[in-house]
């Protein structure tokens, strides 16, 4: 390629990221219009999800302060030939790492020069002008008047939003709610230049930390670590869990695999401790130095802020959550004759309806079960204040059958599922039952 040529696109970028960044400083919408509910929904109740949509995707509840202010993030992207420090973060590397781009960000100019190979995807640069178009999906950069990154944020898309690759594989529509199961968050974190503040808070060394990490792999995060500090699991297996799904949770009483409590409020809590972003969270359990001494030792069950971020967000956040339906399974993933059968037995003799009722295929009231009654270890489970495992949703399993079943994917497959509960419950199903019972839970 020609230096004329090169030159020329850069500017066609640069020029693309100028036409959009004006907008982009007053209203995130301007780049991906959002999704309006359904016609007869009142006015406020559209406000309520146009805030509670624009939160989740693009409000980083000012954590900024931490990954840029405390870990540096923003210079490990920027790298050194940027103003930061390091090679940088390219497309191409930030989406072997997970990260996703949305494709509606993207202006059809340059949409059509990446399809023809014309945008450098190895450089760096080309990353900064894609957050400067809000395109990556759950990462907010903040620009000086220069152009200079100064700061990252990271949103609640980030983990619980993927794309459909309609443009290529990590570049597509927005897919909300649906897990990022692609997503190595702790490679991500890895990448940041000053890690201290996170050994500070666990006690240990940076190899240590780094070790920890990079134990997570794709699709998990270990959301109790700063509360307990117990980075594996007695086998030595990473204690980290799956990224779930946010979609389909309208009438399920407790959030998370071992139901910490509502939804609002893990929202609440991820958005505070997990995200560090600046807000108010209060819950006194996690004042218990036995089961959780970090946490305890931080004061993480009375947090305090000057200006709170977070509180006034929760219940837009809430309402647009609520509003994510589970996706349909596609057309030919399932054998439907198979499934009307499964259907049979998962209503009968395979008793999975006495928990998982329909619609929502979970338990009304209160939905947790003891370790003992499912035949699961209880190290998940004692590391929440409930000592319990919640009663998982069903529908959409589809979306998030990457990375495996249950909180931490032990069990690889549906088939692997149904083998577990077959033996726990005595249910005597007989493989063809089983195998009818799997079509089934992929039709949900």
């Amino acid at each position: 390629m020609s230096g004329s040529v090169r030159r020329g696109l850069r500017f066609l970028l640069a020029a693309a990221v100028l036409m959009v960044s004006g907008a982009l400083l007053f209203n995130v919408s301007a780049v991906s219009k959002p999704t309006a509910p359904k016609p007869g929904v009142s006015a406020a109740d559209q406000q309520l999800f146009r805030q509670g949509q624009r939160t989740f995707r693009f409000d980083t509840f000012g954590d900024e302060q931490f990954w840029s202010g405390a870990l540096q993030l923003d210079r490990a992207i920027a790298g050194a030939k940027n103003g930061g420090v390091g090679p940088g973060l390219s497309p191409k590397a930030a989406l072997a790492a997970g990260l996703k781009v949305d494709a509606t960000a993207i202006p059809k100019a340059v949409a059509t020069a990446i399809k023809q190979g014309k945008v450098n995807l190895n450089d760096p640069k080309t990353t900064l002008a894609l957050l400067k178009l809000n395109a990556v999906v759950g990462v907010k950069g903040n620009f000086t008047r220069g152009g200079s990154l100064r700061s990252v944020g990271l949103t609640c898309a980030v983990c619980h939003s993927t794309v459909d690759n309609s443009f290529a594989p990590g570049i597509g529509k927005r897919r909300d709610g649906w897990p990022n199961r692609d997503l190595n968050v702790g490679g991500v974190i890895s990448l940041a230049p000053n890690l201290k503040p996170v050994e500070d808070v666990l006690g240990v060394d940076e190899a240590t930390v780094k070790k920890v990490l990079a134990s997570w792999g794709p699709g998990k995060f270990d959301a109790e670590l700063f509360m307990d500090g117990k980075a594996f699991r007695p086998d030595g297996g990473s204690a980290a869990t799956l990224i779930p799904p946010a979609f389909g949770l309208q009438g399920v009483n407790l959030h998370t695999f071992t139901g910490w409590g509502s939804i609002p409020y893990w929202n609440a809590f991820v958005a505070t401790l997990e995200m560090h972003g600046q807000g108010n969270f209060t819950d006194a359990r996690l004042d218990d130095a036995n089961q959780f001494p970090i946490a305890a030792k931080n004061g993480f069950g009375h947090v305090r802020v000057a200006h709170d971020l977070v509180t006034p967000k929760l219940p837009g956040l809430h309402y647009y959550q609520l509003s994510l339906q589970p996706p349909k399974p596609p057309k030919g993933s399932f054998n439907a004759a198979a499934a009307r059968r499964g259907k049979a037995i998962f209503d009968g003799q395979g008793k999975c309806a006495g928990c998982h009722s329909p619609t929502n295929f979970t338990e009304g009231g209160w939905n947790l079960h003891q370790p003992a009654e499912i035949c699961t270890d209880s190290f998940q489970a004692d590391r929440s204040p409930t000592h319990m495992y919640r009663t998982t949703p069903l529908r959409g399993l589809f979306a998030h059958a990457k990375g495996g079943f249950y909180h931490d994917g032990r069990f690889p497959t549906l088939g692997a599922v149904v083998a577990h509960y077959n033996d726990c419950m005595n249910l005597g199903l007989s493989p063809g039952q089983e195998s009818d019972l799997v079509q089934y839970l992929k039709s949900l």
